[in-house]
């Protein structure tokens, strides 16, 4: 069996505003909360689990995506205003990485967590 990873908690300040603006960015549904966590279901085997916290250190969270879905992410990125980037340390100078031919974008969400798109792993 390969070993997947099928949950990681995602601490924020406001779990469920953070759970609503992953799922709009991302192109996903957020359910409502269930049990302690406002869960978001990235794909079959891994959910997003955002739960409240009142200090927390920022994470960095990679996906690899297809070409068509970067396309659509990284559209609804620049329509909500927010700063993007080449690398982690770059999220604001408006660049693409080109990365191994693919293409790659840093950005945060309102937690400060760094959010990373790539379309080649």
């Amino acid at each position: 069996m390969a070993i997947t990873l099928n949950h990681t908690i995602v601490p924020a300040r406001d779990k469920e505003a953070s759970a609503r603006f992953f799922a709009q960015i991302f192109g996903l549904k957020y359910e409502g909360p269930m049990s302690h966590f406002a869960p978001v279901r990235v794909n079959g085997e891994l959910t997003m689990d955002f739960d409240n916290a009142e200090s927390f250190e920022r994470h960095h969270y990679a996906f690899h995506v297809s070409d068509e879905e970067f396309d659509a992410i990284f559209k609804r990125v620049q329509e909500a205003g927010i700063s993007w980037g080449s690398d982690p340390w770059s999220r604001e100078n408006r660049q693409l990485n080109t990365r191994k031919g693919g293409r790659g974008v840093y950005f945060c969400d309102p937690n400060g967590h760094v959010l990373e798109l790539l379309t080649r792993a």
